[in-house]
């Protein structure tokens, strides 16, 4: 099940875990920031974990279902980003605005895989 498209979201994906992770240092280490710190942490690292685990998928509803986890876990890390932003914990620099940015094509690639992965094992009735 392994083409392009998804060693475009495996790389994204873990390049952004590593800036999430790099985050959640600052957030420790800067602000004492603990709580929110660990759930950006679980979250932003989380993705590109199911995306690995889709890509060794069993089959193609399994590839598809783990995508659909990693695609909510984007949504999450999206919510905590925002949070960090608007609630001034983090400021609305331009490394702020480029992970809220990479976080939303994450989305967007996910949504597209999950998208042209069920219209492939769609097969409609003669």
């Amino acid at each position: 099940m392994k083409n392009n498209t998804e060693n475009i979201i495996q790389n994204k994906s873990y390049a952004f875990a590593l800036r999430i992770i790099r985050l959640y240092k600052y957030l420790i280490n800067e602000k004492r920031e603990y709580v929110l710190a660990k759930q950006i942490l679980r979250s932003g690292t989380s993705i590109g974990a199911n995306v690995e685990e889709a890509v060794q998928g069993e089959s193609r509803a399994d590839f598809i279902h783990k995508l659909a986890i990693a695609n909510k876990e984007t949504h999450e890390t999206y919510y905590w980003l925002r949070l960090l932003r608007d609630s001034e914990i983090i400021n609305n620099d331009e490394n702020t605005q480029s992970l809220i940015e990479d976080c939303s094509e994450i989305i967007k690639l996910l949504t597209a895989i999950i998208k042209t992965s069920k219209n492939k094992s769609y097969t409609p009735s003669p």
